[in-house]
């Protein structure tokens, strides 16, 4: 079980506050990486997996559900969330500039930089 969860079966002030500085600094992180999404696909970029390594364009989905952090990937199943926010985002694609989606970046182990084209789609619950 998580701490997270612990931490929520236990009924005391301290449990419960510091749950609620837990939530506020993620959703603080969360506001900073839509306010610079160009920053987050570059720590993506550069936290990949070695094995799964690749400099190809790419269009990231992040999914938030900001009342369960820790469920956030059972987003991927609830289409009536995912579609108007993927679909507002194809729609007002090709007002984005092509400079505007460049995203330069180093790789561990890697001897040169790469340079992609990147954005990211934040579905937020």
């Amino acid at each position: 079980m998580s701490i997270w969860k612990n931490l929520a079966r236990i009924e005391d002030d301290l449990c419960k506050q510091t749950l609620q500085t837990l939530k506020d600094e993620k959703i603080e992180m969360l506001k900073e990486a839509q306010r610079n999404p160009k920053l987050l696909a570059k720590w993506l970029y550069e936290n990949q997996g070695e094995m799964r390594f690749g400099s190809e364009n790419r269009l990231f989905l992040v999914l938030v559900d900001t009342e369960d952090f820790n469920n956030s990937w059972k987003l991927k199943r609830n289409i009536d969330l995912l579609k108007p926010t993927i679909v507002s985002y194809l729609d007002h694609f090709k007002k984005k500039k092509t400079e505007e989606l460049r995203v330069d970046f180093e790789f561990k182990g890697k001897p040169h930089g790469f340079s992609a084209l990147a954005d990211v789609i934040f579905v937020v619950k």
